[in-house]
């Protein structure tokens, strides 16, 4: 098979894909997987993907083998070099001169497979997969930089041909992702990426991207999906809530248009109907997404959480529940991070009800610490979160949490979105100064009295900044840094309040305060909870106030 017929044969198989025809897709690919690099990328890449929404080790091992086959497949395609061109290029790669065509796809398409096979390497458990992992996202993007190159190098002649657009959609693609996603990284972890060779440059990125997303090329969907990820959950998750909504928008249109019912297309539509605040819209998108397919159930798993949320953002905590008892049930993502989620909703619930659905809250909260995953030997760090608010179940006497499903909310950053909708905030505001009138009547106050204040005065600012009360919030802020020698167990709370301190200095147009007590959260706290998830977010936080640029120098780019 030709590369173009394999290209059109691909094209087919991502129509069948977005059309929910999740196996017709596989079938189609399968025949040729093993004699044409395109097939057997694209047949990996879906295997890849089930693997990443099951996380069943059975679905892991069956991508990874796909991908080993993939990789010889690609090599046969590959320019052979001489023994002394391999040793050279594990220090310095330059770009093979006199490629033919069907040798320069063979690059890049082995970039691709590279990098798919670093993302499941690092859910194996140990620090040599994620040394292996990281040489491999090294290597990918090395090749990546080549295909630029060779890219720049082209003559008109050469760009002339059907397969061109092709080629560069996934340059564009590939730059932009690793660039795009080393901006990200913290300034301390950028550096050390910057040593070893990766370059960051956030503009350039989503500058390459958005080229990739409108050249109609295979790839295209590819660079599509990552601007969506990008606008509609990192800003939101590591960032400051800030994505480009218009632009999710707008890149989401002609897959509407072309795939009306595809389950990927209703989901996102939701995600951007989250984002705005209209979650009866957003709801019903996701109900649709559900029974849009049964083939990929693991994407019914993705509209559960969503769905979960939204609900909670309504405080509706009886069909919060619901979806968070079905993820319990059904997913294997994180079942720790499920079961704690489903306790912290009862916790809002009153006895009576939690009594008639015939649950335990106590005994579900200890059950969080034995469901914890391990990752190269570390946990998770909102897991670690959760079994340490958990531990309060232990007790002889459980100490029950005042608002936890509120708390959890805020550490997935719900707030930037429920605070779209003032009615909604002023209701959880209500729900929190309930809360709080309940600790200061504590008759028997307990060792998390004081912790417990904290959390619901970080809350309640959230909610008064959100609402524009600005001078209110401060004072919430305030009172939780003041205390900060009196909190026993929830570590986490003057560092991350005082990033959000620094946020409502910026809200006030005083960005030199914002910047230093911001910068004072980063510099000088230490060995808290979600230590990693705040230090993105003061990364992403400061750029926006032109602290320092989301790049590298110049120089690093371009060597």
């Amino acid at each position: 098979m030709d590369l173009e017929m394999a290209l059109k044969e691909c094209f087919e198989a991502l129509n069948l894909f977005l059309n929910n025809r999740f196996a017709d897709a596989l079938a189609l690919l399968k025949p040729w997987k093993n004699e044409s690099m395109y097939h057997s990328l694209g047949y990996s890449s879906i295997l890849v993907m089930q693997a990443g929404m099951t996380f069943d080790p059975k679905d892991i091992d069956t991508a990874m083998t796909s991908l080993r086959e993939s990789v010889q497949t690609c090599q046969r395609f590959r320019k052979k070099t001489g023994i002394m061109e391999s040793i050279l290029s594990l220090w310095s790669r330059q770009p093979a001169d006199n490629m033919t065509e069907e040798e320069r796809h063979a690059e890049l398409c082995y970039a691709e497979i590279l990098l798919q096979k670093a993302a499941l390497t690092f859910l194996d458990e140990n620090i040599i997969s994620f040394i292996k992992g990281g040489m491999r996202m090294r290597q990918s993007y090395q090749i990546y930089k080549d295909c630029q190159a060779m890219l720049d190098a082209m003559e008109d002649e050469e760009k002339q041909k059907s397969a061109f657009i092709h080629f560069r959609g996934g340059v564009l693609m590939g730059i932009g992702s690793f660039n795009l996603m080393m901006s990200l990284l913290p300034s301390r972890v950028l550096r050390l990426m910057e040593f070893l060779g990766f370059s960051g440059d956030r503009e350039f990125g989503l500058s390459e991207l958005r080229e990739g997303a409108s050249s109609n090329s295979l790839r295209s969907i590819l660079s599509a999906l990552t601007l969506l990820m990008y606008n509609l959950y990192i800003t939101v998750k590591l960032g400051t809530g800030d994505g480009n909504l218009t632009e999710a928008e707008a890149l989401l249109q002609p897959y509407r248009e072309k795939f009306p019912n595809g389950a990927l297309i209703l989901f996102y539509t939701a995600r951007i109907a989250v984002l705005k605040g209209n979650f009866t819209f957003a709801q019903e998108k996701f109900l649709a997404c559900i029974r849009s397919q049964e083939e990929w159930r693991q994407i019914h798993h993705l509209c559960y959480w969503e769905l979960m949320w939204t609900y909670s953002f309504e405080q509706n905590w009886h069909e919060a529940y619901r979806y968070a008892d079905l993820l319990c049930k059904e997913s294997k993502w994180s079942q720790a991070i499920y079961v704690y989620q489903k306790a912290a909703i009862l916790c809002m619930l009153p006895d009576e009800d939690v009594a008639k659905l015939g649950e335990n809250v106590a005994e579900l909260f200890k059950q969080v610490n034995g469901l914890r995953l391990r990752f190269a030997g570390k946990s998770i760090p909102t897991e670690k979160f959760a079994a340490k608010k958990a531990q309060r179940y232990f007790s002889s006497e459980p100490m029950k949490q005042v608002v936890p499903a509120l708390e959890m909310m805020y550490v997935w950053n719900g707030f930037t979105i429920v605070g779209k909708r003032p009615d909604l905030t002023e209701s959880i505001l209500s729900t929190l100064e309930r809360a709080e009138e309940q600790l200061r009547n504590n008759p028997n106050p307990s060792e998390y009295q004081v912790d417990d204040q904290c959390v619901v005065q970080l809350l309640k600012g959230l909610c008064l900044r959100q609402l524009g009360r600005l001078v209110q919030a401060e004072i919430c802020f305030n009172h939780v840094i003041s205390r900060e020698s009196k909190i026993k167990h929830d570590n986490y709370l003057v560092p991350f309040t005082m990033y959000e301190l620094g946020l409502l200095h910026k809200q006030k147009d005083d960005i030199s305060k914002a910047i230093t007590v911001i910068e004072n959260a980063k510099m000088n706290y230490k060995d808290y909870s979600m230590e990693s998830r705040l230090h993105f977010r003061i990364h992403a936080a400061l750029n926006t106030m032109g602290s320092f640029p989301a790049k590298f120098p110049p120089s690093r780019m371009a060597a």
